[in-house]
């Protein structure tokens, strides 16, 4: 009896060691996680700080912000293929190396360019993460259930740094300065590596799966060139003979990316893919709200700083509740799916979106923030909404096997959004005594890309359902 009851003993110690191996690998995923999407919303409150600092205008602003979104759009399907060929721990904690590096260096950055080339090294590096912490969870929790929570457990924690990114960021740039929203990445980076390097167990190695060098390489020369000419566009003017030059070479490269990827053995980007009408419409939908939300949230910040005079601090302060309605909304978009069906919430969610943003249009210098709270509470709760139904919609029109490469397009699509949305916008409000007009036509084109959005999921599902009946 005795050596049963430690024989007992030891297989309960045993799995309370493999649970909290669990647990801490959920930590470091979520720490991973955290940090990058922390940095898409904490830098929006430093861009006036950044600016008086280092100096430079609207465009190397726009800088800041875009090269973070080029890298991080570009490499994150790579990225998930090194994972998968060479084990997925390594280059996680590689990617959280890079990143707390980087970090750093922006912290140290002496002038915008260097800055700006690290903030390009960070967006590498969050490309990295956010793949290969989702690979790890995977191979942590064998249970579906458990799987499940923990992924629930991971998002749920990126949405909370996205939220407290603006509040966290101005709390900091009143109290230490703006360098300080970098140097808070380096405490979340050591943790995150201790937790990875401690209970984190290596996946896998898949060495037959191939890395798509020329696919990766026209796709950041397209994205790049295309964010380029934009941005240079609004400084420069579009007729600058750089700026056509920049449009022409993201044509070319965008024609070298679609031909090498029809033809790879193993594409970065599967066209395939595209073959299925509900992906193709639900990756359209991602990239157009990415263009509006987060090309406003650049301009707005700006808005609140330089023409409102409101501190860093109180800037944080303006996006809280507005980021912050995004996660509640989150949670309620399944069940407003289930009554509804996914599309229709989706197209719900586009089209509170946008009535938000035809709200502001009346805004001008001096306007009280009380004034922009509820259509701005409309913008976000709107993203909340279909943010949830357009990630299972897409995931549920491919096949199982290929879900992972489905996120991943998804993922890449919407920060590419993000960089089209932010060069946009920031190129309407750089000219001269242009800020308020550039912002009321910013608005404008938002609120009728998510009506585009809105149509194009509703009339494509529609078109859909027709063809089955048809058949």
């Amino acid at each position: 009896m005795r050596a049963n009851s430690l024989g007992y003993k030891s297989v309960d110690r045993t799995k309370d060691t493999s649970r909290l191996a669990s647990s801490l690998t959920l930590a470091a995923m979520s720490l991973g996680y955290g940090v990058v999407q922390l940095d898409v919303t904490i830098v929006n409150t430093a861009l006036d700080a950044i600016g008086k600092t280092l100096g430079g205008g609207v465009a190397e602003l726009q800088w800041v912000v875009s090269a973070y979104t080029i890298a991080f759009a570009a490499f994150i399907l790579t990225a998930g293929a090194i994972g998968d060929r060479i084990g997925a721990r390594r280059v996680f904690m590689a990617g959280f190396a890079i990143f707390t590096a980087a970090s750093l260096a922006c912290a140290l950055s002496p002038d915008a360019m260097v800055l700006i080339a690290a903030r390009l090294v960070q967006g590498l590096a969050a490309a990295i993460l956010v793949p290969n912490s989702l690979a790890l969870l995977n191979h942590a929790y064998a249970d579906d259930r458990q799987r499940g929570r923990a992924v629930a457990v991971w998002a749920a924690g990126a949405s909370l740094a996205l939220t407290a990114g603006p509040f966290v960021g101005g709390a900091l740039i009143t109290l230490v300065g703006w360098r300080a929203i970098f140097l808070v990445n380096l405490p979340i980076g050591l943790a995150g590596l201790w937790l990875s390097w401690r209970y984190a167990s290596e996946t896998t190695r898949a060495r037959s799966r191939e890395i798509d060098l020329p696919g990766q390489i026209t796709a950041i020369g397209a994205l790049g060139a295309l964010a380029g000419a934009i941005i240079e566009g609004g400084a420069l003017g579009w007729r600058h003979p750089a700026v056509i030059a920049a449009f022409l070479v993201a044509a070319v490269f965008a024609v070298l990316f679609v031909w090498r990827e029809s033809r790879a053995a193993q594409p970065m980007l599967p066209l395939s893919l595209f073959s299925h009408r509900l992906f193709s419409l639900t990756t359209i939908v991602g990239l157009l709200v990415n263009v509006a939300i987060y090309g406003l949230i650049f301009v707005l910040s700006l808005y609140f700083q330089r023409i409102n005079g409101l501190s860093a601090w109180w800037t944080g302060l303006a996006f809280v509740p507005m980021m912050g309605a995004v996660l509640p909304v989150n949670l309620l978009a399944p069940h407003v799916a289930e009554r509804i069906g996914p599309c229709p919430t989706i197209v719900v969610g586009s089209c509170i979106s946008a009535l938000g943003c035809l709200g502001l249009l009346w805004t001008e210098a001096g306007t009280s923030y009380w004034a922009m709270f509820a259509q701005m509470i409309a913008i976000s709760g709107g993203l909340g909404l279909l943010v949830p139904p357009l990630t299972s919609t897409l995931l549920g029109s491919v096949e199982k096997q290929r879900s992972g490469i489905a996120a991943g397009v998804l993922n890449a699509t919407r920060q590419t959004g993000s960089v089209l949305g932010v060069a946009l916008f920031g190129s309407l409000v750089a000219g001269d005594g242009a800020f308020m007009a550039g912002l009321h036509l910013s608005l404008l084109i938002s609120a009728v890309v998510l009506l585009l959005a809105a149509a194009a999921i509703g009339f494509g599902v529609r078109t859909d359902r027709a063809a089955k009946r048809s058949m």
